[in-house]
C-alpha cells in the first residue's frame, strides 16, 4: 500500500549519521559489542558551572515562552563574544537564537532561497547542507576537493562554478566532516571572487570554532566588503559539550534576521528558556574554561592518525579542528576482504561495521566517496580498540 507522503519529504534523504547511529544501536541490542564512531557529540559532561546557571534559572521560575528571537540577555552575551572572539560588531537586533544551530541554518535557508536557486557546497560539507537545500526547493552544486589539497576548494573552482543561479554558499570552517581550516588569507582569495558576483550570499558555519588545534579559525564576516552579505552561525553543542541543550544562533544583517524570526515564529518559536538562560553564562565565560576538552580531544587526534597510518590503504592526513578524521579509503576499492567486494566507501563502512563492530559514516554523505568519517569525540580506550578492531578485519 502506497500511502500519500508529500514530495518534499518523499526526496529528503535520510541523515546518513544518524542513520548509521541507528544502525549500531540495533546491532547493541541484538548483543553485539558496537564501538559507535559516527556520531558528532562529545563525550564530556556539560561544565558544572553552565549546569549551575541552569539550575539558577530554574530556582529562579524561568519556565515560560521565550521571545521568538531569544532573551536579550543572551543575545547581548553572543553579540560581546562575537567581537571578543571574532572582531565582529553586531548589535541584538541582528541576532536570532534558535533550537540548535540546524535549525539556524535551515531558516536562514528558508528566508533566502527560492526555487531554482543554486547553493555551492565545498565538499565535503555537513549531510545536512544538501538536505536544507532541497527542502528550499534550491539545487545544490557540490565544489570537490580532496584529501591532497587539505579538503580545500581554490578560488578558481569557485569562479568555475558560479552561474547566474547562484545564490548562496555554504563555509564551514573548521570543518565538518574534514577538520580543516581555511586561514585567512584564504578566505580572503575566496572572497575575491565573490566581490564579482555581488547577488551571492555567505553562510559561515563556525560550530566548531573553539575545537582548534593551534590553528585559530577566521570568521567570513571579518573580511569588511562580506559582512553585509554574511550569515554568521553558531552554537554551543561542540565546544561546551551541550549537545541535547539545542541552541545555536546566528548573527547577519538586520533584514535576514527579521525574516529568520517571522520564520521561526510559525514553527518552534522560542528556544527553550532554562537552556538561553544556561548559554548566558556559556559564551560570556573565558574559552580557557573549556580548554581541557580541545586538549583531550587533540590528544585524541594524534592517537587516532598514528593508528590509522599503521594500516595499508588507509590515506590520512592531520585535521586542525573539530573531532574528525577523514581519511581515504579508495586503495580498497574493487576489492575483496575475506569474500567480501568492496565497490565504494559505502561498502567499505558497513562491512567495518559488521566486521569490526566499529561504526563510522560514508564519505557519500558528505560528498566525499573516497573517504569514511571517524569521529574521536569517544574515550581513547574506546578508540584504541577501535581501530585494532578495524585493523585486524582489514588484514
Amino acid at each position: 500500500m502506497s500511502h500519500p507522503l508529500s514530495d518534499r519529504i518523499n526526496s529528503l534523504p535520510v541523515s546518513a549519521t544518524l542513520a548509521m547511529a541507528a544502525k549500531a544501536r540495533e546491532l547493541k541490542g541484538q548483543g553485539k559489542d558496537i564501538i559507535g564512531l559516527s556520531l558528532g557529540e562529545p563525550d564530556f559532561n556539560t561544565p558544572d558551572f553552565i549546569k549551575v546557571a541552569a539550575i539558577e534559572a530554574i530556582n529562579q521560575n524561568y519556565n515560560s515562552y521565550s521571545p521568538v528571537d531569544g532573551y536579550l540577555e543572551l543575545k547581548e552575551a553572543i553579540c560581546v563574544k562575537f567581537k571578543r572572539d571574532n572582531g565582529l560588531d553586531y548589535k541584538p537586533n541582528q541576532i536570532v537564537v534558535s533550537t540548535g544551530a540546524k535549525q539556524s541554518i535551515a531558516n536562514v535557508a528558508q528566508v533566502l532561497l527560492n526555487k531554482g536557486d543554486e547553493v555551492l557546497l565545498p565538499a565535503p560539507y555537513w549531510v545536512s547542507y544538501s538536505a536544507i537545500a532541497t527542502l528550499s526547493e534550491a539545487t545544490f552544486v557540490e565544489i570537490p576537493s580532496s584529501i591532497d589539497t587539505d579538503f580545500k576548494i581554490t578560488p578558481a573552482q569557485l569562479e568555475a562554478a558560479i552561474t547566474p543561479k547562484t545564490k548562496m554558499i555554504f563555509f564551514n570552517s573548521p570543518n565538518n566532516p574534514s577538520g580543516t581550516i581555511y586561514s585567512e588569507a584564504e578566505y580572503r582569495a575566496l572572497a575575491e571572487v565573490l566581490e564579482k558576483h555581488p547577488q551571492i550570499f555567505i553562510l559561515s558555519d563556525e560550530i566548531y570554532e573553539h575545537v582548534n588545534y593551534d590553528t585559530k579559525p577566521f570568521s567570513f564576516a571579518a573580511i569588511e566588503s562580506m559582512f553585509d552579505r554574511t550569515i554568521t552561525v553558531n552554537g554551543l553543542a561542540k565546544a561546551f559539550a551541550m549537545t541535547g541543550w539545542r541552541v545555536g544562533y546566528i548573527g547577519a544583517p538586520e533584514w535576514i534576521a527579521k525574516a529568520c524570526t517571522k520564520m521561526q515564529g510559525q514553527v518552534t518559536s522560542g528556544t527553550n528558556c532554562i537552556a538561553q538562560r544556561a548559554a548566558i553564562t556559556a559564551v560570556l565565560a573565558p574559552v580557557e574554561k573549556i580548554q581541557y576538552m580541545v586538549d583531550e580531544f587533540k590528544t585524541r587526534r594524534d592517537i587516532v592518525i598514528g593508528l590509522l597510518r599503521e594500516i595499508d590503504g588507509f590515506k590520512v592526513n592531520v585535521p586542525d579542528g573539530a573531532f574528525y578524521v577523514f581519511p581515504d579509503i579508495s586503495a580498497f576499492f574493487g576489492k575483496s576482504i575475506n569474500g567480501t567486494k568492496i565497490n565504494n566507501a559505502n561498502d567499505f563502512s558497513l562491512y567495518i561495521l559488521e566486521n569490526a563492530n566499529v561504526a563510522t559514516v560514508t564519505g557519500d554523505a558528505f560528498g566525499a566517496p573516497n573517504c569514511i568519517r571517524i569521529s574521536y569525540a569517544a574515550s581513547e580506550i574506546q578508540i584504541r580498540e577501535a581501530i585494532k578492531r578495524i585493523k585486524i578485519a582489514l588484514s
